[in-house]
């Protein structure tokens, strides 16, 4: 048989939610790119290409499908010498689907449903969209395409619709969020579905930030024998995988592998890739932060700078009389290394303000937490009328450990417009700090060896009110990631009362989770839209 090759490219990019003439225009240009430069006969591009996802409360506005209509025909018009395989919600009868469509020589060829619709964790399809059922194949250049569309290949089901209406190749669309340990997760899964259908399989994911999900891309080709190509984690990238029908099937032909990441190399890529797509894409200058001397702030900083340029990123040292001289030294030391502008603004004169104001009301009553919380406040207010003024983001600094205890202030450094570390739990943040240390010290040595403090009274530790981070921490993976109960936590060999202050903390600490930023994703269940409790609750 004579020798017969057909060449599909992964089209890996960061779209921008509602910006449906953007992110046309984007996939006009992909596309023939696709087809000059890597002569690729059929572009896959990820879920819902042409809306962004997820676009949520979008899809309900009667102009956004008029808009959505318009791509469509607009691509057709404009795109030839390619089959586009393109993401979009479609409107049928009354009815909303999230569709793929196959563009080819002007026309649409044919178009697929999603069949499989999640309703769970940060995803609310059923919300918006009804399932389609019906198997979608198109023979292209000799070629039997299949097509389904990202929770469609976690199931047995729409694969095997597919092979068994005659798919030799199936193409699998994705908008499917980051969290630690999911690329491997990815890559077991798709193994067995080609191994199941003896097909190969293109996983093409989405990338970019998108509030507090981040994509992380690193879409891949799985023969049955293995992975042959995958492109690279958290960044933009147009690959194509050739394969040769000249036997009974298409076999992909080796194409190149992106080296893997580790865990900690994953998560501090995807809070770096998420600070920056939200301070760009909501079109900020760039960002400002309070550094205190702890690590909190510490990795905030490097993370900022990474995300931005040092260029777009300041830091604010606001010291209290309660601020310990190795803290200052320490949080100047750092912005030097990086390079960042940095001013000192001490919040004594401002404390000593609002104690006189209040003077009146608190005659005769103890210092206590107040105190403690008018500093924080101080302290936003500083950073927020500088955000304000310089049209810099304002990032908050705390971490998953503080917040799911509300060991935090409102108003106050919970103030802020994004919060980097709000899914990073405190010992994570111990080893992001490491790693980013790793070939050059950056977050002084001393910042990480120190036991962390508020600085908000005299001598204080965090171990004043908090358990060990590294007991909290364990106590709070059990509780808010895989909703263990008192119970089950204490016969895992915890202390009794550790665990019931702990679980205390987190459930009247709702309130002030319910008002803080958004953050980046990184766990399995976060704090927001993936983990969604009453406020009020005798539960």
């Amino acid at each position: 048989m004579p020798e017969k090759r057909i060449k599909i490219a992964l089209a890996q990019c960061n779209l921008l939610v509602g910006n449906i003439e953007g992110n046309t225009a984007k996939v006009a240009d992909w596309s023939r790119r696709a087809r000059d430069e890597l002569g690729a006969r059929i572009v896959v591009f990820p879920e819902l290409t042409l809306t962004g996802y997820p676009p949520e409360d979008l899809l309900l506005r009667p102009e956004h499908q008029r808009r959505v209509d318009l791509a469509l025909e607009r691509l057709r018009a404009e795109v030839e010498g390619i089959a586009l395989v393109i993401g979009y919600p479609r409107e049928r009868g009354g009815l909303r689907y999230n569709a793929a469509g196959v563009i080819d020589g002007g026309r649409l060829l044919g178009e697929y449903r999603k069949a499989l619709l999640p309703n769970y964790s940060v995803f609310d399809e059923k919300r918006y969209f009804e399932a389609g059922f019906e198997p979608l194949v198109l023979e292209l250049d000799g070629v039997r395409v299949g097509l389904t569309i990202c929770e469609d290949i976690w199931y047995r089901e729409p694969a095997q619709r597919a092979a068994q209406a005659g798919a030799q190749i199936l193409l699998n669309l994705n908008a499917s969020p980051f969290h630690a340990g999911k690329a491997p997760e990815r890559e077991e899964l798709l193994l067995k579905r080609a191994r199941e259908n003896g097909l190969s399989i293109l996983y093409v994911n989405l990338v970019g930030g998108q509030d507090e999900l981040v994509f992380d891309g690193g879409s891949f080709v799985m023969s049955p024998e293995g992975v042959r190509l995958s492109l690279p984690h958290f960044e933009e990238q147009l690959a194509a995988v050739e394969f040769d029908l000249s036997g009974s099937g298409p076999v992909p032909i080796q194409a190149p592998l992106a080296p893997p990441l580790d865990e900690t190399a994953s998560v501090y890529r995807a809070l770096v890739l998420g600070i920056r797509d939200y301070v760009t894409k909501n079109g900020f200058k760039g960002a400002v932060l309070g550094l205190s001397g702890g690590i909190d702030s510490a990795l905030t900083l490097a993370l900022a700078v990474d995300a931005l340029g040092a260029d777009r990123v300041e830091v604010v040292l606001m010291p209290s009389r309660y601020t310990t001289g190795m803290s200052n030294e320490d949080a100047i030391e750092q912005a030097r290394i990086m390079g960042v502008k940095h001013g000192v603004i001490p919040i004594a004169p401002a404390f000593d303000a609002f104690l006189g104001m209040l003077a009146e009301e608190f005659r005769g009553l103890p210092a206590d937490v107040t105190e403690e919380n008018i500093q924080a406040r101080c302290r936003g207010i500083i950073l927020m009328a500088i955000s304000n003024k310089s049209g810099r983001m304002l990032l908050t600094t705390g971490n998953k450990s503080e917040m799911s205890v509300g060991y935090a202030t409102l108003y106050g450094d919970m103030a802020g417009g994004f919060a980097p570390l709000k899914d990073v739990p405190k010992m994570l943040v111990y080893r992001l700090a490491n790693w980013r240390n790793r070939e050059g010290e950056v977050i002084p040595q001393r910042v990480i060896d120190r036991p962390p403090s508020a600085e908000l009274r005299p001598d204080q530790k965090d171990t004043d009110s908090l358990p060990p981070y590294e007991v909290l921490d364990a106590i709070l993976e059990r509780y808010v990631e895989r909703d263990q109960g008192l119970d089950e936590i204490i016969g895992a060999g915890f202390d009794p009362e550790q665990v019931r202050r702990v679980l205390r903390l987190v459930d009247r600490n709702e309130y002030k989770r319910r008002q803080s930023p958004p953050g980046v994703k990184i766990t399995r269940r976060a704090f927001g839209r993936d983990r969604r409790y009453p406020i009020t609750s005798g539960f």
